[in-house]
């Protein structure tokens, strides 16, 4: 018992994969888009760096866990 698929349907069907297919193009695009434009961005500045401190050379690290 099987259903045939009518004209109206496989109209429906194409329009949405179109539509479908656009949004992705759309949506890829602005992501490359702002990718490529935090890439770009130069880094930060005025940011405090954290103060450097001296590592003591007299302990020694355990390899066990």
């Amino acid at each position: 018992m099987g259903t045939s698929l009518t004209p109206e349907f496989w109209e429906r069907f194409a329009v949405l994969l179109v539509l479908a297919v656009g949004l992705i193009g759309v949506l890829t695009a602005a992501l490359d888009g702002l990718a490529v434009r935090l890439l770009r961005r130069p880094p930060l500045k005025g940011l405090p760096k954290a103060p450097h401190r001296p590592v003591r050379r007299d302990r020694h690290t355990s390899v066990h866990c």
